[in-house]
């Protein structure tokens, strides 16, 4: 017979969501590996034995809220380097792309109660919000696929002060053309999703939106979650979720971490700041390791802004006119930093 599982030690890592018994199951996960990973899914994690499954309802009594922080994002605007910027022993542990709040989507768009969506919504997240040591802080990085779940997991930890990070729409969408058609594909995949929760409603119907080209599609998606936290930063206020521009982060690091520091309730000087600017989460490539800086991201970029100018121009200017029409500001509100 297994062992229990131990819910006070964040090692046992609730890595999803099983809703034919409405129970979490976990997995071995150490303090020490989480930052070699970009994500949390199995390509990168490897096959791990299953340690057991817990009950929702167990969960939910023995674990506490924590002290979650959220960093919601647009996708292609590094948001895996600032969750691997802020994971540091004695401050916080980063969390990028849990498939357990990845499970709670799907099971909703499969007909799940509301109710019992909210309440493995709040298990989920007290599991997650368990530190690794003491005095820790956990940062949580939904992946995109849980963006239409935001307000209600805001709305099950009141207390998490959250960020939406997103990269303006023209660089998301060079970002989409330089990574070629797998990312076409997904950009389509990602809004089909987002059809099925109903989380778009810019005046499209089925058969405009197949009309639509690959760089179309992605700002559809773009638009609908800009307009899905624009909405909510208003709602909540500063105090609860800021906005942050990829591009000003990029531009201006030091200042980008010292505000979003400060809305995570992190007591960092400057010393401390400058050091993770100059350190890995800067300087290598999120996702594959190797040595990566602005200047490089910024070569990327114009290449792929050449290759592909025309389209990026053409797409960015329909993308602003679909905007003015519904009525969503293209600058997110509550922004950390200015240009």
């Amino acid at each position: 017979m297994a062992a229990p599982i131990d819910l006070a030690n964040a090692e046992t890592y609730a890595h999803r969501f099983v809703e034919s018994a409405d129970a979490f199951r976990f997995i071995a996960v150490a303090r020490g590996e989480l930052g070699g990973f970009p994500f949390l899914t199995d390509a990168y994690l490897g096959e791990r034995a299953v340690l057991g499954d817990v009950p929702t309802a167990q969960c939910l009594a023995e674990c506490g809220t924590g002290n979650l922080r959220l960093l919601f994002h647009s996708a292609f605007c590094g948001s895996t380097l600032l969750t691997r910027a802020f994971d540091r022993p004695g401050l916080a542990t980063g969390l990028s792309e849990p498939v357990a709040l990845n499970d709670l989507v799907g099971w909703r768009r499969r007909g799940a109660v509301p109710a019992g969506v909210a309440r493995a919504a709040d298990a989920a997240l007290r599991l997650l919000a368990r530190p690794f040591a003491a005095g820790e802080a956990v940062i949580v990085k939904p992946s995109n696929v849980v963006n239409p779940l935001a307000e209600l997991l805001l709305a099950v930890q009141p207390t998490a002060p959250a960020l939406f990070l997103y990269a303006p729409i023209e660089t998301f969408l060079i970002s989409v053309a330089r990574k070629g058609l797998e990312c076409r594909l997904w950009v389509r995949e990602l809004l089909e999703g987002y059809l099925q929760e109903r989380f778009v409603d810019l005046g499209f119907s089925p058969q405009d939106l197949f009309r639509q080209s690959d760089l179309q599609v992605a700002a559809v998606g773009w638009l609908a979650q800009h307009a899905h936290f624009a909405r909510l930063a208003q709602k909540l206020g500063p105090m609860r979720l800021r906005t942050l521009d990829a591009d000003l982060m990029a531009a201006a690091p030091a200042k980008a971490l010292a505000a979003v520091a400060r809305h995570y309730r992190f007591d960092l000087d400057e010393a401390a700041l400058a050091a993770i600017v100059s350190g890995p989460a800067f300087t290598r490539h999120s996702k594959s390791g190797e040595a990566y800086s602005p200047e490089a991201r910024g070569a990327d970029y114009r290449r792929a802004r050449e290759a592909y100018g025309d389209e990026i121009a053409m797409v960015a200017a329909w993308a602003a006119r679909v905007a003015d029409g519904a009525g969503i500001a293209l600058d997110a509100p509550n922004p950390v930093i200015q240009a």
